[in-house]
């Protein structure tokens, strides 16, 4: 059994919070540039963007950790729209930087369960968006989940994977055929695309035998090490998501299957853009993703 770091770039030491221009495969504009619409300067309603969201994302199919929609309300009228992962002090500071009216997020300020005093980071947080009028939207599960534009079909997108078939609780897993030797292989090409390190567990060869090639390859972005025996049960060779506990890697090794985490960040940057853009592109308004970094 080989439990490993596979290379891509490596992890990149940068400075706390800060931002950095991407392309995510083509799908977003870089840091500082507004895509702007034929029709740029129209503006909608903030019911309306609402409207918009939940429409495409359908927020009340899934039973999550969180509420979805409209998390704080800022303005009435929205002309920009900045999109991120994760509503951080330093995506607020960025998109107050942006002179944006709305901040569409992954993960947002509210979570079930969660101490609900206002003190600390969260007032700074809380602070900004309202000092500055700016509407926050975020979306957990219902944006892991789109078929098209959420985070999982974009990571499939960008590994150059067609998904097939869905598994696990809620449907969030993706599958796809692949065509790799071995896991191996397939964490050499993760961390080539994501352009990062990626941690492998492979069950080592025994008795002389080859490595187990990868037909078919199953993911779910962010914390779903979850998902691993559902992926198992569901016929894949290797598993991709972006965190590792301690009971997977035993599981590859006693199952035989591929397990590759690959960053809860790193996996989850593709489907809030894609999102975002869509809707603004849908509405007429300006969108510009900020990536906020962040090693996980």
């Amino acid at each position: 059994m080989n439990v490993q770091v596979v290379g891509g770039e490596g992890p990149r030491v940068l400075a706390p919070g800060r931002r950095q221009a991407v392309s995510l495969g083509g799908i977003v504009p870089h840091v500082g540039a507004w895509a702007a619409r034929d029709n740029s300067g129209m503006s909608i309603s903030r019911h309306q963007l609402l409207q918009a969201f939940d429409g495409l994302l359908q927020p009340e199919r899934f039973k999550d950790y969180g509420p979805n929609g409209l998390q704080v309300e800022g303005k009435a009228e929205i002309q920009r729209v900045v999109s991120g992962v994760t509503a951080s002090r330093a995506l607020i500071e960025a998109a107050i930087a942006a002179r944006a009216d709305a901040i569409f997020v992954h993960h947002g300020l509210f979570w079930r369960g969660q101490d609900g005093r206002i003190t600390g980071w969260m007032k700074q947080r809380l602070q900004l968006l309202l000092a500055h009028d700016i509407n926050l939207f975020a979306y957990h599960l219902p944006l892991d989940a789109h078929a098209e534009l959420g985070n999982n079909a974009q990571l499939g997108r960008v590994l150059g994977f067609a998904p097939d078939a869905r598994f696990g609780e809620q449907d969030l897993g993706f599958s796809a055929p692949a065509v790799f030797g071995d896991g191996q292989a397939l964490a050499d090409h993760v961390a080539q695309a994501l352009g990062r390190a990626v941690t492998l567990v492979q069950p080592a060869a025994t008795g002389g035998a080859p490595s187990r090639p990868v037909h078919r390859v199953a993911w779910c972005t962010g914390g779903a090490q979850g998902y691993f025996e559902s992926a198992i049960a569901a016929g894949a060779d290797a598993f991709i998501t972006g965190e590792i506990s301690e009971p997977q890697a035993h599981l590859a090794r006693e199952m035989g299957v591929s397990f590759i985490a690959a960053g809860h960040h790193a996996t989850e940057r593709y489907g809030a853009p894609a999102v975002a853009a869509h809707v603004a592109a849908q509405c007429g308004l300006e969108h510009q993703f900020i990536e906020i970094d962040n090693p996980a």
